[in-house]
């Protein structure tokens, strides 16, 4: 017979080796793991600008703006920063660019419309409306002879001798989905028609790892014209970008951005709307080392290379 001594051995091993396979199979969670978050996304497919930048010394906000692909004039309303558009090192530029939301509630029966948008008092509009109610003669006080003329009303009105039909061959017009409507859209809005903005050589191509290399370095004469290289609106005309020389730059849509460097003279205004083609400036040698335009197209502040959007026909 097992004494009492050598069971209550046996259960305690049971126990201690029960804890340490319990101990040896728990998973291991890193904090740190857990708390990093997909940072919250806040602007259209491909638009990889962050939300804020801190100034850094020798920044300019006119530097700030085309960097990241905005005229400089709306970052500095967004910031409440004030002509002549003074920034200190270590502020934080915000950019604002999303679109405000619009609140929908869905509607119950009966209810009133409501229109409604973020951060707004509620908008309360009413309207009539219109309740088709059965036929009841007037002044008839037999009951059956007035639910014997509602009936043969409604039966005229089936047959389409009360009310006059519409016609049934006309086709109902097509819809587009609500995504494609919205693909469309875009793309219509990031859509531009590039021109070559000078005649003239290649002398240094997009470099996108080099400084001085955002862009296309075209030589030429001075005075030769400089042309919009598509239609848009001039967001920026003068010469306080350092590196630029006297410098034009034209904002075409939400995406695309196209600046024009160098020039000897600037023949557009802030705020004036040009055509592609149309003359905007005069080739010249404003800091730089030779008579050129340095020409650069961005897509959301970001560089490209404008070879690749530009006509291989420069005429």
């Amino acid at each position: 017979m097992i004494s009492g001594a050598v069971l209550a051995a046996g259960a305690f091993a049971l126990l201690i080796s029960g804890c340490a396979s319990t101990k040896s199979s728990a998973p291991v969670v890193e904090r740190a793991s857990m708390a990093q978050k997909a940072p919250a996304k806040i602007w259209k497919d491909g638009d990889e600008r962050p939300q804020a930048y801190t100034v850094q010394k020798g920044d300019t906000l006119y530097g700030i703006a085309l960097e990241h692909g905005f005229d400089y004039k709306e970052v500095a309303e967004w910031n409440g920063i004030a002509p002549p558009y003074t920034i200190r090192i270590g502020q934080s530029v915000k950019f604002n660019a999303s679109p405000q939301t619009v609140v929908v509630t869905p509607l119950k029966a009966g209810s009133v419309v409501e229109t409604r948008q973020a951060g707004e008092d509620p908008l309360l509009k009413t309207q009539p409306k219109a309740v088709k109610l059965p036929y009841a003669p007037q002044g008839d006080s037999d009951p059956l002879r007035a639910k014997a003329r509602a009936e043969s009303y409604a039966e005229q009105a089936e047959k389409g001798l009360t009310a006059k039909a519409e016609p049934q061959d006309k086709p109902a017009p097509t819809e587009l989905p609500a995504e494609k409507k919205e693909g469309i859209q875009a793309e219509d809005e990031e859509r531009v028609e590039w021109n070559w903005p000078a005649a003239g050589k290649v002398i240094a191509p997009f470099n996108e790892a080099s400084s001085s290399g955002k862009g296309l370095d075209i030589g030429g004469k001075s005075g030769q014209p400089v042309l919009a290289a598509g239609p848009g609106k001039v967001v920026y005309s003068g010469n306080g970008l350092r590196g630029y020389g006297k410098l034009v730059i034209i904002k075409h849509n939400k995406t695309y951005l196209s600046a024009y460097a160098h020039n000897h003279k600037i023949l557009v205004k802030e705020g004036q709307n040009v055509t592609r083609g149309q003359k905007i400036a005069e080739m010249g040698d404003s800091d730089a080392d030779q008579v050129k335009l340095h020409f650069e197209i961005r897509r959301f502040g970001k560089p490209v290379d404008p070879i690749k959007y530009l006509p291989s026909d420069k005429s």
